[in-house]
C-alpha cells in the first residue's frame, strides 16, 4: 500500500532534473552527466502482462543519447522490509518494458532492444540485504545448464547509508531533501530549511517547486497524527515562502525528526497509533493515511490545473485509499483534470 512519502517521492522524480541528479549524484555512472534535460522524455509504465497484470506503480524515463534511447527504470521502495525477491520482480519488470515496446513498433530501425538502467531507491531503515543479481537467489546449475541462466542485475540506491559528509558537500536540491529527511539534529534542518529558502527564492519551475513542497508535507505527514495532518495537508504557491519554510522547520522539530530518520519515524508512527485506538488501532493508521493522501493529491492536481473545481474537491474528500492512489498515479502524467478521475477521458 502506497504511503503519501512514497507518492512524495513519485512527484519529484516526475521532474527530469531530479531523474538526472540522482543518477548523476548517487550511482557511479556519468553518461547522463552532460546530457541535455530536453533529452527526457517520461514513459507511461501501465504495461500489462499475459495476464493483465498492470504495472502502473514504477517509474520509466527515456534518455536520447546519440541516436539511440536509454531507458531508466525507477522503483521506489520506501517500505520499512527488505524485498529479498527485487532482483526477480526487476527482470520482470524490465521484461515487460520490452514488450511493451515490441508491441507498440517502438525498437530501433534494426530491430533491437534498448539498454535500460535498473535502478532501486530505497529509504527503509533496516539495511538492504537483498541480492543485487538474480543470480543470488537461483540454485547452483549443472555446468553445462549455467551458461543459459538469467542473470539481471540492478543498481541499488540506499539512502538511509548515504556518506553524510558527501551528502553536505552536494548542493543539489535532492541532496537538500535527502539531508533533511536524515537530519539527526535541529541544527541540520534549520540549515537545510535556509538552503531550501534560497533554492525557491531562485527556481522559476512552478511545478517542481509546487512537488518538493508535496514531498515536505508527505514526510510531515508521515509522523503526523490525524489532528496535526490539517495543518500540512495545504501548499498553495505563496509570497511568503520564508514564513511557510519556517512554519515546517518547527513542525519537523516538533515531530522529533530532528531525533534521527529511525527514531523520529518511530516516534510518529507511536504517535499516529495512539491517535487512533480510541476507534481502533487498525482504523487510526488507515484512516491518517487517507487524510494525509487527500491533501498531497490536492497539491498535485492544484500545480498542474490550478484550482480545483467544487465536484472534484468533494470527490478527493470522500475518496477511498485506492481511488486516491490511482488519482495520484493518474495525475502525474495525465492532459487533462479530466482524464485524472475519468478513465474513459483521452489520455495522450
Amino acid at each position: 500500500m502506497p504511503t503519501p512519502h512514497d507518492l512524495g517521492y513519485r512527484s519529484l522524480f516526475a521532474h527530469s532534473e531530479l531523474v538526472r541528479e540522482l543518477i548523476t549524484n548517487f550511482t557511479s555512472f556519468t553518461l547522463l552527466d552532460d546530457v541535455a534535460l530536453s533529452a527526457f522524455e517520461r514513459v507511461n509504465p501501465a504495461y500489462v502482462s499475459d495476464h493483465l497484470s498492470a504495472r502502473q506503480d514504477d517509474i520509466v524515463w527515456r534518455v536520447r543519447i546519440g541516436e539511440q534511447f536509454l531507458y531508466v527504470y525507477i522503483l521506489i521502495e520506501c517500505q520499512s522490509g527488505v524485498d529479498r525477491w527485487m532482483a526477480l520482480r526487476m527482470q520482470t519488470y524490465v521484461g515487460l518494458l520490452y514488450q511493451d515496446l515490441v508491441k507498440g513498433h517502438e525498437l530501433s530501425p534494426g530491430l533491437l532492444l534498448p539498454p535500460v538502467l535498473p535502478l532501486v531507491f530505497y529509504n527503509g531503515v533496516p539495511r538492504w540485504s537483498a541480492s543485487l543479481e538474480l543470480a543470488g537467489l537461483l540454485m547452483q546449475a549443472p555446468a553445462e545448464l549455467a551458461a543459459l541462466q538469467p542473470s539481471q542485475r540492478y543498481v541499488l540506491i540506499d539512502q538511509q547509508r548515504l556518506d553524510k559528509s558527501e551528502l553536505e558537500a552536494n548542493a543539489s536540491l535532492l541532496a537538500l531533501l535527502f539531508r533533511l529527511e536524515l537530519s539527526v539534529a535541529p541544527d541540520v534542518s534549520k540549515n537545510v530549511f535556509a538552503a531550501l529558502t534560497t533554492w525557491f527564492k531562485g527556481s522559476p519551475q512552478a511545478n517542481l517547486r509546487r512537488s518538493v513542497q508535496v514531498w515536505i508535507n508527505a514526510l510531515l505527514a508521515r509522523g503526523a497524527s490525524k489532528e496535526e495532518l490539517c495543518m500540512v495537508d495545504s501548499v498553495e504557491e505563496g509570497a511568503d515562502m520564508g514564513g511557510k519554510l519556517a512554519t515546517w522547520a518547527e513542525q519537523f522539530e516538533e515531530l522529533g525528526f530532528q531525533k534521527g530518520s529511525a527514531e523520529g519515524m518511530a516516534k510518529g508512527m507511536a504517535k499516529g497509533m495512539a491517535e487512533g485506538k480510541a476507534e481502533g488501532k487498525a482504523e487510526g493508521k488507515a484512516q491518517g493515511q487517507v487524510i494525509a493522501l487527500r491533501g498531497v493529491l490536492g497539491s498535485l492536481l492544484r500545480s498542474r490545473f490550478g484550482d480545483l473545481p467544487a465536484p472534484e474537491t468533494q470527490r478527493i474528500a470522500q475518496a477511498t485509499h485506492a481511488e486516491l492512489v490511482q488519482w495520484f498515479e493518474r495525475s502525474l502524467h495525465a492532459p487533462s483534470l479530466q482524464a485524472v478521475f475519468d478513465l474513459g477521458a483521452p489520455f495522450t
